[in-house]
């Protein structure tokens, strides 16, 4: 089995081909690890504080959030790429495994983000769209040699993570749906939008009231996930598995409100798309021919410089450089200009034959570029305009330029004398090595997997309710330490995401009010008058309260420490005094049925709330009390 896996491994190292998707990838990858991260430094009192704002946790761990916050967007930039990726892996296993996200605040997506981490470490994912490239193409080019980094990867680069972590994801969640009742009637997508405490604010009634549309989504939802893994090697199936996994999380990021999840898995598409839509999408927005030509001094370094930068960032191709040494006398529009001015100064022309000159140039380069045309607009105003003209002038005449023809430039350092580039090298081996490397995690991976899915998604299900005999528990505790391992360090881990076992049976939901100082009732903004969870309170913080705090079986502690975060939270960011702050507790019952009923959505957020218990604050402690729900709390 190695044998022919490490055959077919070399075979996906020898392809090449554009780093455009895998490019795409890093950065919407780090965009949304980015918005992850602003979301926990906007939350941090509520999820890091064991009191939010009265026992506070170390001010350590908010310099981390920011510090982590710099690294996604330096993986998303692609600047220091490597580092970014390693920095940002350790940062989410520290994250996750010694703050309350690892079981309060989950949720299933910070596993996906840990795999997506993990991959991104050995990814060539610096060769597109990246400002490595850029730092590149400044240290390896020198007057008279312009260095063009290398601009393709193996295809094995985007093939890995398409199998491991979405095709054997789909797999997994595919194998658990199967167990479940509303997910074998063809009702997945519609039961979790009919809950209000899962239900987006787009009113999806249109689709949901529609049985034999929710059973098709449904079905095909099941199909799809056990034929990716199969399909997705194939060319003639991309595309369609693009479109249809596409569609699917487009769906989950707008009827429901786990949106991270939804974004989170949406930008692995990128890996997904033909490389040919990326050529053709590049021939699309690039110019057919420039909009302005710039003339600069070949053997100045700084001019040199200055083009390579602009020319990386000039995604249409609407600026074109050319050596005065050596073009300079083919335009009749520089015929009139002597030398000495000519090689002081930077000139353009645009398509109509306009010359322009000095920062003039730089304000038309960056309108021919489009997106810094705002730039462009500031640069113009008075008083910008005169500040911008002297620095430009201050430096083109201070400039350092080497005065010599190019015979005596010195040669270009090549990226072989690089030292780490060689020490990469040599740790990486031959092709035969490094597919015999990857052949053996890749077995691995499939075995913790395997692991994961026989134990949870077979054996558990099918002895679900079951005693399990004196072996079987030894295996299983064999079976879970493996997983634990698996779970933390690769995001291995049972995808049971909504299923029956967590929707049966709730049929009851609570929600917070308060009164104001005029004595008016209103609610927390946490859960409105609907039992909708509102904004921002989605994703992890959705989790915690609908999944961990009140679920169809009730930990009084459990429900404890959610009504302690939120009351302490929201009290504070209202604007209430909690050394003496009261809170109503309210519950409504609810419908959850495994099979499709008309107009749900609407009935459950039309039913009546009671008051059930009081939650109080005095002097900075929490005294609930919900005595209805037969939950005494202390």
């Amino acid at each position: 089995m190695i044998r022919k896996l490490r055959a077919l491994i070399v075979q996906g190292l020898e392809k090449q081909v554009p780093a455009t998707g895998l490019g795409v990838f890093r950065m919407l990858f780090g965009l949304v690890a980015l918005q992850e991260i602003l979301f926990l430094l906007y939350f941090r009192h509520f999820i890091f504080d064991p009191v939010p704002f009265i026992d506070q946790a170390s001010p350590v761990v908010h310099l981390f959030l920011v510090l982590w916050a710099a690294v996604a967007l330096c993986l998303s930039l692609g600047y220091r790429t490597r580092f970014a990726a390693v920095a940002n892996y350790l940062l989410w296993l520290i994250f996750v495994g010694f703050t309350p996200m690892w079981e309060e605040f989950d949720g299933g997506f910070d596993q996906f983000m840990i795999g997506s981490s993990f991959f991104l470490m050995f990814l060539p994912a610096d060769r597109a769209l990246s400002l490595d490239n850029l730092r590149r193409k400044l240290k390896f080019s020198s007057p008279g040699y312009r260095y063009q980094p290398p601009d393709t990867v193996p295809v094995l680069a985007y093939y890995l993570p398409l199998a491991v972590l979405m095709g054997l994801l789909y797999l997994d969640a595919g194998i658990h749906k199967l167990s479940a009742e509303f997910w074998r009637n063809g009702m997945g997508s519609w039961l979790p939008p009919t809950m209000p405490y899962y239900m987006s604010g787009l009113d999806m009634s249109w689709l949901l009231e529609n049985k034999l549309a929710e059973q098709v989504i449904g079905y095909t939802l099941i199909a799809f996930q056990f034929a990716f893994l199969p399909l997705f090697w194939f060319r003639r199936f991309r595309v369609p598995l693009l479109l249809i996994g596409a569609s699917f999380h487009t769906g989950i990021i707008l009827s429901l409100n786990i949106y991270p999840f939804g974004f989170g898995m949406l930008v692995q598409y990128a890996l997904l798309v033909p490389f040919a839509w990326w050529r053709g999408l590049g021939g699309l927005v690039r110019c057919r021919k420039p909009k302005v030509t710039v003339f600069y001094d070949q053997q100045c370094p700084l001019c040199n410089r200055t083009a390579i930068v602009i020319g990386h960032f000039d995604v249409l191709k609407a600026v074109d450089f050319k050596g005065l040494q050596s073009h300079a006398r083919d335009y009749r529009q520089l015929e009139g200009i002597a030398d000495e001015h000519l090689l002081k100064d930077i000139y353009a022309l645009d398509a109509s034959g306009r010359l322009y000159q000095g920062l003039d140039t730089y304000i038309r380069i960056l309108r021919a570029m489009v997106y810094p045309a705002p730039l462009a607009w500031l640069m113009r105003f008075p008083g910008f305009y005169q500040i911008g003209k002297a620095v430009y002038r201050r430096i083109a005449d201070n400039r350092a330029r080497i005065v010599c023809d190019l015979s005596c430039a010195p040669p270009a350092p090549r990226p072989e004398d690089d030292l780490l580039a060689r020490y990469l090298a040599q740790k990486i081996g031959t092709p035969r090595q490094m597919a015999g490397r990857i052949a053996k995690f890749l077995v691995l991976v499939i075995l913790l997997q395997l692991n994961s899915t026989i134990h949870f998604g077979i054996v558990y299900r099918l002895n679900e309710g079951h005693a399990t005999s004196e072996a079987g528990q030894v295996l299983e505790a064999a079976s879970n330490a493996v997983l634990l391992l698996s779970h933390t360090f690769l995001g291995i881990t049972p995808h049971a995401l909504y299923m029956h076992d967590h929707f049966q049976g709730y049929n009851q939901i609570l929600g917070i009010t308060y009164r104001d100082a005029q004595g008016q009732e209103r609610w927390l903004p946490f859960i409105n008058e609907g039992g909708r969870i509102v904004a921002p309170n989605w994703g992890r913080i959705q989790s915690m309260w609908a999944n961990v705090a009140v679920t169809r079986h009730i930990n009084p502690k459990r429900l404890e420490k959610g009504l302690m975060r939120v009351t302490a939270f929201w009290g504070h960011e209202v604007g209430l005094d909690l050394n003496q702050a009261e809170f109503t507790v309210k519950l409504k019952e609810i419908r959850v049925p495994m099979d499709w009923e008309a107009g749900l959505r609407g009935y459950n957020l039309a039913q009546a709330w009671r008051d059930v218990g009081t939650v109080r604050w005095r002097l900075g402690a929490m005294q609930p009390a919900i005595a209805e729900l037969g939950l005494p709390l202390r």
